[in-house]
């Protein structure tokens, strides 16, 4: 490959190490080290001069950032998956390319909607508190009982990569039967017997447990609200590994409240990492701090995804995950 000492890349997290070497060998790279969050004047200052940005979705670009971002920044190279902190429409009108990280998260983000269903729907929140605080003082038939996973109902908003491995997973660990809606119907070999339907609001009441898989969009902002919620049968559990705007937070604190949802699981959250407070102060919602990719393996190559499509990009090439 050409060198590309030349181009300067501003690294706005701090990248594993596999990462960090490859970056600093490839390009003259300004890193963050001490993973510090950038304010926005500060990620700004620090653009000046660089000719692209490998960022998180920490990093907010909307259209007032992009305008102010240096002449110089051609790219901004994300290491994710989803774009909604990103305008993309305000990027392609200045020219700046932007990319993501398709494909190579589908498997650790279905393994923690896994862990969320399982862990919401047997209550494992509740006994790992109890365990830490040397609280279990007795055993008896009604002690803890939660929600059987094995062949329920799993409803699926969103079938794309990662929703469609969490089908697979859900159909051949625990034998669920499979329910979903997506923009368009699945071909019958990706369907897998998976049941279809043309809208949101047929599939809800066909669901025992509920995973959302759907990109934030402004279109899917508050998908989940109280209406919806309403459609899942009584005692139903919510699955969120997608993004915290897709669910309107009163309404679904409301919902676990009234005992009309049996429990959540949430790994995203609106205005992250300042989760609604609601959340922390209910017994049947087990919660995680956005980890659905946190995996050596995974974040390694969410990073190698990232500078391949730096790579191209600089070398004249059309990135492979260009979204902008």
């Amino acid at each position: 490959m050409t060198s590309l000492k030349d181009k300067t890349v501003l690294v706005s997290r701090r990248v594993p190490e596999k990462i960090r070497e490859r970056v600093s060998q490839t390009y003259t790279a300004i890193l963050n080290d001490d993973d510090r969050l950038y304010s926005t004047e500060e990620l700004l200052s620090k653009a000046d001069g660089v000719d692209g940005i490998m960022c998180c979705h920490t990093e907010h670009f909307n259209a007032e950032v992009l305008a102010k971002l240096p002449d110089s920044v051609k790219i901004i190279a994300n290491i994710s998956v989803g774009t909604d902190h990103c305008d993309l429409a305000a990027a392609k009108k200045l020219g700046v390319v932007v990319t993501n990280t398709p494909d190579v998260l589908s498997d650790a983000t279905a393994e923690i909607a896994m862990l969320l269903m399982l862990g919401a729907a047997r209550r494992a929140g509740e006994g790992e508190a109890m365990m830490r605080a040397d609280a279990w003082k007795d055993w008896s038939l009604s002690f803890m009982v939660g929600t059987q996973v094995t062949g329920k109902r799993l409803g699926v908003i969103g079938m794309g990569r990662v929703g469609q491995v969490m089908a697979q997973r859900a159909k051949a660990g625990l034998d669920m039967e499979i329910h979903y809606h997506n923009r368009s119907r699945l071909s019958p070999d990706k369907e897998a017997g998976a049941i279809y339907y043309d809208t949101i609001e047929a599939l809800l009441p066909n669901c025992d447990f509920l995973s959302l898989h759907c990109p934030a969009t402004p279109e899917s902002k508050g998908l989940m609200n109280a209406e919806r919620l309403g459609l899942l049968p009584r005692g139903a559990i919510l699955i969120n590994t997608a993004r915290g705007a897709v669910v309107d937070d009163d309404d679904l604190i409301a919902a676990l409240k009234s005992g009309h949802l049996a429990a959540a699981g949430l790994d995203v959250y609106n205005n992250e990492p300042n989760a609604h407070p609601g959340y922390r102060e209910l017994q049947n919602t087990f919660l995680l701090p956005h980890i659905g990719s946190a995996t050596k393996e995974t974040r390694d190559a969410m990073g190698n995804r990232a500078l391949d499509n730096l790579d191209a990009f600089f070398s004249g090439d059309e990135p492979k995950d260009r979204v902008a």
